[in-house]
């Protein structure tokens, strides 16, 4: 083990361990899941960065509220993609979906004047997210839009994708009040900051040129962005933990 790590690991044993096993148990860290050991990261992620690098080539990406680590080659080749742990998306129209769903969020960002740095994450309707997703796919496919309504798109794209992009916390669904009805399209999901890490620019005009049924190869790490979104420079350092201030006083 590095140097820096294995002297952060003799001082603070059970954070470096929490790290190591949250950093590993799902594809995003996120603040909001424990900020206290979201800070120690942010606060000693080169001794993490370092350690990732060395032992595994892989890179730990962080910002103000997720972490991941990037890993860019799979070793053990009779582990098949099909046969992955991880978010994969299945035919063109899947892809295309997810990606709008980036495109999306990046208008809600802009129209909303929101940036990594704000605490609160987007919010919108399924109604909303299934009208953007409609308009779009009749602008890419100007000669299917009698194939491409609400209701298909609904049914066939968005039906499907939504509980993956809920499992792989992507989403997530804000619960109504008790008592209230609310229609499928009156739902409101928040946009989780891994979001942030994605790139919509990869949808490209060529797209219509795939069969919609075709089963394509496409991981989610041919859309992450190799690195993590700007922080602004006035941004104060990640507070210590309280016994690391007690540490400090003493």
């Amino acid at each position: 083990m590095t140097n820096k790590l294995q002297e952060l690991l003799e001082k603070r044993p059970e954070q470096v361990q929490a790290l190591l096993n949250i950093l590993l148990e799902s594809a995003y860290f996120y603040r909001s899941d424990n900020e206290d050991l979201f800070l120690f990261l942010r606060r000693c992620q080169e001794e993490f960065r370092e350690f990732f690098r060395e032992f595994f080539g892989w890179e730990l990406i962080i910002d103000v509220k997720c972490a991941r680590v990037y890993k860019e080659k799979w070793y053990n080749d009779a582990i098949t993609p099909a046969n992955r742990q991880q978010f994969r998306l299945g035919t063109r129209d899947d892809c295309i979906a997810f990606m709008l769903l980036i495109e999306f969020f990046e208008k809600l960002l802009e129209e909303n004047s929101m940036t990594v740095e704000d605490n609160s994450n987007p919010r919108f309707t399924f109604g909303e997210l299934l009208e953007f997703e409609c308009r779009r796919f009749q602008e890419l496919f100007k000669d299917q839009q009698e194939t491409y309504t609400a209701e298909h798109i609904r049914r066939t794209i968005l039906a499907p994708l939504m509980p993956k992009l809920l499992k792989h916390r992507f989403l997530c669904e804000i619960q109504r009040p008790k008592g209230m009805e609310l229609t499928r399209e009156q739902l409101i999901f928040e946009a989780l900051p891994a979001l942030y890490h994605y790139n919509s620019g990869r949808l490209t005009n060529e797209i219509d040129e795939i069969d919609p049924d075709t089963e394509i190869t496409f991981d989610e790490d041919e859309i992450l962005d190799a690195e993590p979104p700007q922080e602004e420079e006035s941004e104060p350092e990640a507070e210590l933990l309280p016994e690391e201030k007690e540490a400090e006083n003493e």
